[in-house]
This record gives structure tokens, C-alpha cells and sequence, in this order.
């Protein structure tokens, strides 16, 4: 059980390093926003569009 418990806060503090080293990674390499920077938010254009009403519950 004390073995398991050592690998398992090894597992924890890996995946811990490996989060830090990509949002590293991200603020680095990323690109800076700019306030009244448009955001691009990529979208198929024949998806259906869930937010209007469907025409079965027009009443």
C-alpha cells in the first residue's frame, strides 16, 4: 500500500509538470490579444443552429 501511494504522488506531481510546462509553453509561444482585437471562433457553416427557435415550437 506504501508503494502505491509513493506512485501515485508521483504520478499526481508528473502530470503536474507537465501542466505547467504547457501553459508555459502557451504563454510563450501564443499570441498577444489586443483589446478590440476580433475573436475568430471557426465554425462549419451548414452546422445546425441550436439557439433559434424550431418551427414545431412556433406557436
Amino acid at each position: 500500500m506504501k508503494r502505491l501511494a509513493t506512485w501515485a504522488f508521483y504520478a499526481v506531481g508528473a502530470v503536474a509538470i507537465a501542466y505547467l510546462a504547457l501553459y508555459a509553453y502557451a504563454v510563450f509561444t501564443g499570441r498577444d490579444l489586443q483589446p478590440g482585437d476580433p475573436i475568430h471562433i471557426f465554425r462549419k457553416p451548414d452546422a445546425p443552429s441550436y439557439s433559434a427557435l424550431s418551427t414545431s415550437l412556433r406557436a
